[in-house]
């Protein structure tokens, strides 16, 4: 799959050896190295994917990140030289898809971007599209659109595979690590990113009419309640 990435680095070898490794890949690039040039990029370019660093002059890699998922779902891959746990969950809770921390082996990150382009783009032609309808929740999995009291959820993908995966069987109560399998495969995030992915979507879900619907299961997972 060619995509235009949005490389966003202040680091210039850093953002060197992404290029070049994306453009090997058939990749199409676009270079920031700040926050405020992102945006810009961003809204001019419309790229298919963003490796956003945290630490940026001028705006800050975690504001850029809330400015495009505010926007839409355009998938982002946090590339960060911070290791602490809490810094990767909070930007999930914003809304990455994903994330790797420096130093990294540029396989690795390109491994990731065709994993994260994978899971955001249209279901496969031998995947027939499902939808399920969980109460007042209508998940289309052939237009990746949820719905609550018909009203379209902004989800990011991480976040409608998820929910799609709860709905296909609501009432059952599923691990982290079946969620994990069955909606992020080919990643190697820890089952905490199921934690952060869940409580933006949770948060979505209340604030659209739907308190309750998604449930944390003490001691198992979680489950979608099957009356919505």
């Amino acid at each position: 799959m060619c995509a235009l990435v949005l490389v966003v680095e202040d680091e210039p070898q850093i953002a060197d050896v992404l290029e070049a490794y994306l453009k090997q890949e058939g990749h199409r690039v676009e270079r920031a190295a700040d926050g405020k040039t992102a945006l810009t990029l961003y809204r001019a370019a419309k790229p298919d994917l963003l490796l956003l660093d945290l630490m940026l002059p001028e705006l800050g890699g975690m504001e850029v990140l809330k400015v495009v998922r505010a926007d839409g779902a355009t998938p982002v891959i946090l590339v960060t030289a911070r290791a602490e746990e809490t810094d990767q969950v909070l930007g999930l809770e914003f809304g990455a898809d994903d994330y790797v921390v420096k130093p990294f082996r540029p396989r690795e990150v390109m491994a990731r971007v065709k994993a994260v382009l994978r899971r955001s783009a249209a279901p496969r032609e031998d995947q027939a599209a499902q939808v399920y309808r969980v109460g007042a929740l209508e998940i289309d999995t052939g237009a990746v659109m949820a719905r609550l009291h018909g009203h379209p959820l902004a989800l990011t993908p991480a976040e409608f595979r998820l929910l799609a995966c709860l709905g296909a069987t609501p009432g059952r109560a599923f691990s982290r690590a079946e969620l994990l399998a069955a909606a992020l495969p080919d990643s190697d995030a820890l089952e905490r990113v199921v934690d952060a992915h869940l409580a933006s979507a949770r948060r979505k879900l209340e604030l659209s009419g739907g308190p309750g619907m998604l449930q944390t299961v003490r001691g198992v997972g979680y489950r979608l309640a099957a009356d919505g």
